[in-house]
Parts: structure tokens; C-alpha cells; sequence
């Protein structure tokens, strides 16, 4: 493949995935929300499908819980599937295509209830295919982008920039996600807000451009008379060592994943945090509306607070990562996540009465969170790039959508334990009176997250780290 060195078009490519997140954020955040009632304190009718429950709540839990775990377990074939696909465009590109148009039109029936009747199995079980759906061919979609990181860049470097392109655009879906449609929500239903944003999604067309691969059929092998490809530097880059490579089946390339120690003590870590970020993120809009009380206008503004720093954030984090390692960086930011879901805890109305005050400590707390959102999110891509990057020059063997997708697996699993279990049972509990335990939900998973990541061994830690002798060098 096409080497990237240029770093206007790393950030472009960086781009590519911001309007697919953004439509999983809406899913994800308000529409599975949408369906249900409970734990809205203010603007119902506008955060609601009817103002009404549509969907049957303990068979809905259950629904999400299997659509997640479905996400999770089918990231496995479809990594597989993305690694090993022979066509004469490629991998990558037809792999894109194939996820996308499924995905894009799951999102838009998403938005259509069968019935207007309260509490209907049909809506219920409607809605849970289409999410199975959805997550299904966004994942193919998301994982066959994710491949390509470890595949057009050269280096750690320039991997490791990459990811935070791609974090720069992880806020920008961020913002309008959690602070801009709050703010709508006065003038207008949250399925019409879904609607607006779904062209978004049109962002992903980037890489059927700028990915370069050669035909990948048997009987093209490339009987081309070239071993060399061009890269956007213009230098010329030898594609004897892409064309050695061994692409590997699901078996063999799941095995050679669930070897790699580091990267299994790196999915323990990656689960529990996942457990807590995506049960944070799934119920905070419930958390301002209902405990904390805040009508739309103030719950963009903590939200802003939340997501607007995360670029300058970012900065104090890639120092942190370039003189200490990956690991530091992490503890960094797992503590100030800590301490802001610390202050989330006392933002409940009965407790600061005054809602100004209670305003300002969640925009305290919400920019201090901003300092774990920024690695969070660049982490989720620099880890698992590194590593098929790294066993692909020492092994020879090119499988990176398989750990992108080991990675789903145990986000999926943890996902779905938090958003679908633990969070639709708490808003169900006392009809939403105990939503305001989340925080406390969210520190935990926080916390065990940390202390796994003490174990973590070096050749994860000392990623990023500037003064460390690369693999590259080595050799």
C-alpha cells in the first residue's frame, strides 16, 4: 500500500472516520435513550421519539446488551474477512464500501418506529435488529479503516500522529455530539437532529481516494514488473517486503493476536476502561438532565467545557508520553478522569440547591475530565497500530485489522455490560431516582483500569517515548 508521509494529509486522513463515529455517538447517546422516558427530568417530548416509552424496558436492556456483544464478537470474521479480501481494487477499499451502505441505511430506519404504541414488543425487537445491524457494518466499516494505519504510515511517529489527527476530529464529533445537540434540543426532536447529521457519515469516501493498493487477486500476484511504489514524498519505497508479507486466515491470525502477551494484559486495561468511558458517555446527558437538573442550554455549555480543551489537553499529554512513555500518560489521565467523576458525584441538585453554583462545579469538573478524554481517545488507535506494526517487521506477518478487532471484542463486552446491563437497569431503578450512582459506577472501572495498567510490560509503556531505541533502529 501507498505510504503517507506528509502530515496535511495524515490529518486529512484523520478525517475519514469523524461523520461514521458521529452517527454511532447519536445511536449510542440518545436514540437507544430516545426510546424510553425514564430519567429525563426536562424537554421530554424533544429528547423522546412520542414522549413516550416505545419499547418494552427489561427486553430493550437485553437487546442492547446482545447487539453490543454482537459488535464486539463479529469485529473477529470481519478483521479476517478485511484482511484476507482478494479483489482487483484490493483490501481495503471494497471492504469500506461493503460496511458502509448497510450501516448508513440501519441508521436511518433507526429513526422509524413500527408502532406509536407505548411499550410495544415489536418496537422493541424492530429496534434490536437494526442496532444489531448497524453495529454490525459499522464495525466492518471502522475496523478496515483502522488496518490502514499501521499499513500507510512508516514509522511510530508517524503512527502516533495519526492518532491524534484522528483525536483532533474524535472532539470536534465530540463537541457537536454532546454540546451542540443539547442546545438543539429546545427547537427541535432529537430523530430530526439525528437526520441532520447523518450526511456526515459522507466523510468516509476519503480513503477510497487516497488509499493505493494493488489488485489483490490470485492472478494478478503483480505480475507487475515494479517492486517499488511511490510515496507521497516522492521517494520510492521498496513493495518487495509488502509483497513477502503472509496474510493469514481468522484462525491463524486470532491465534497469533491471542499470543502476543502484551497485547492481551493491554485488553484487560482496554476493557475496563471502556466499561467506564462508554457508561459515562451513554448516560451523562440523563445525569445533567435528571440529577443535576440542567435544562439543554446548560448541558451544552458543561459539555463544551468538557470536549473544547481536549486539543490543548492533548499537548500536556503527548509531552507526558514523549519523555515518560505511554503508561504515564495513561495514569495522567485516569486520575483526572477520576477527579472529575469525583465532582460529578456532588452535582446533584438536592445537594447544591443553587443551579448556578451547581453549574460551575460541573464545568470544572467536565474541563478537568478534558485532560483523560484527549488520551482516551488517541490510545484507542496508537496501541493496537503499534503492535501489528511492530509483529509484522519481526514476524512477517500482516494481520492489523485482527487487532483492532480483539480490541472491539473486549470494548463490545465491556460496553455492553455497562450501557445495556448496568446503565438501562439504574435508570429503571426507582424510575431514574438513582442515575446519580453512575459517577461513582465510573470510578471503579477507572480505578481497576489503572491498576492493571501497572502491569503493563515495555514495549507498550515506552511507546511514543522519544529517547527509546525503536525496532526500526535495531534492525
Amino acid at each position: 500500500m501507498k505510504k503517507i508521509t506528509k502530515k496535511s494529509r495524515l490529518f486529512l486522513y484523520g478525517a475519514a472516520g469523524f461523520g461514521v463515529n458521529m452517527l454511532n455517538l447519536i445511536i449510542g447517546t440518545y436514540l437507544c435513550d430516545a426510546l424510553m422516558t425514564q430519567g429525563f427530568g426536562a424537554n421530554i417530548e424533544h429528547w423522546t421519539y412520542l414522549n413516550k416509552t416505545l419499547v418494552v424496558a427489561g427486553v430493550w436492556s437485553v437487546m442492547i446488551t446482545v447487539a453490543k456483544i454482537l459488535d464486539g464478537f463479529i469485529d473477529i470474521p470481519f478483521a479476517a474477512f478485511t484482511d484476507n479480501l482478494k479483489t482487483r481494487w484490493g483490501r481495503r477499499r471494497p471492504a469500506i464500501v461493503m460496511g458502509f451502505i448497510p450501516m448508513l441505511l440501519a441508521y436511518l430506519l433507526f429513526l422509524v418506529p413500527l408502532t406509536s404504541d407505548a411499550e410495544s414488543i415489536l418496537n422493541t425487537i424492530w429496534f434490536g435488529l437494526l442496532l444489531c445491524i448497524f453495529y454490525a457494518f459499522y464495525t466492518l466499516t471502522m475496523v478496515t479503516y483502522y488496518a490502514t494505519f499501521s499499513e500507510i504510515t512508516v514509522s511510530d511517529e508517524d503512527r502516533v500522529s495519526l492518532s491524534n489527527y484522528k483525536t483532533v476530529f474524535d472532539v470536534i464529533y465530540f463537541i457537536l455530539g454532546y454540546a451542540l445537540i443539547p442546545a438543539m434540543i429546545g427547537g427541535m426532536n432529537i430523530r430530526l437532529i439525528a437526520l441532520i447529521f447523518a450526511p456526515l457519515s459522507l466523510t468516509m469516501v476519503i480513503p477510497l481516494f487516497m488509499i493505493k493498493e494493488k489488485s489483490t487477486l490470485p492472478q494478478s500476484a503483480e505480475s507487475d514488473d515494479k517492486n517499488t511504489e511511490v510515496a507521497d514524498n516522492g521517494k520510492e519505497s521498496s513493495s518487495d517486503e509488502e509483497q513477502k508479507l503472509e496474510y493469514v486466515g481468522l484462525v491463524k491470525s486470532l491465534k497469533y493476536s491471542l499470543k502476543n502477551k502484551a497485547f492481551v494484559l493491554w485488553m484487560l486495561v482496554f476493557a475496563a476502561l471502556q466499561f467506564s468511558l462508554q457508561l459515562f458517555l451513554a448516560g451523562q446527558n440523563v445525569l445533567y438532565s435528571g440529577a443535576m437538573m440542567l435544562d439543554g442550554s446548560r448541558i451544552a455549555i458543561v459539555m463544551a467545557c468538557a470536549f473544547a480543551p481536549v486539543p490543548l489537553t492533548l499537548i500536556l499529554y503527548n509531552k507526558i508520553v514523549r519523555a515518560r512513555g505511554i503508561r504515564y500518560g495513561y495514569i495522567f489521565s485516569l486520575l483526572a478522569y477520576m477527579l472529575s467523576m469525583t465532582m460529578m458525584i456532588f452535582c446533584r441538585a438536592d445537594i447544591i440547591t443553587d443551579v448556578n453554583t451547581r453549574m460551575v462545579v460541573a464545568c470544572i469538573g467536565a474541563v478537568i475530565s478534558s485532560f483523560g478524554t484527549g488520551c482516551f481517545f488517541s490510545i484507542n488507535y496508537t496501541v493496537p497500530s503499534a503492535l501489528a506494526a511492530m509483529e509484522e517487521r519481526q514476524n512477517g506477518i500482516s494481520h492489523p485489522a485482527m487487532y483492532f478487532a480483539v480490541q472491539g471484542l473486549a470494548s463490545g463486552i465491556a460496553t455492553a455490560i455497562s450501557t445495556g446491563l448496568v446503565w438501562v437497569n439504574l435508570k429503571k431503578i426507582g424510575d431514574g431516582a438513582y442515575t446519580w450512582i453512575m459517577p461513582i459506577i465510573v470510578i471503579a472501572g477507572c480505578l481497576i483500569s489503572l491498576l492493571l495498567s501497572m502491569v503493563l510490560p515495555k514495549e507498550i509503556n515506552e511507546i511514543g517515548k522519544t529517547n527509546k531505541i525503536t525496532t526500526e533502529e535495531k534492525l
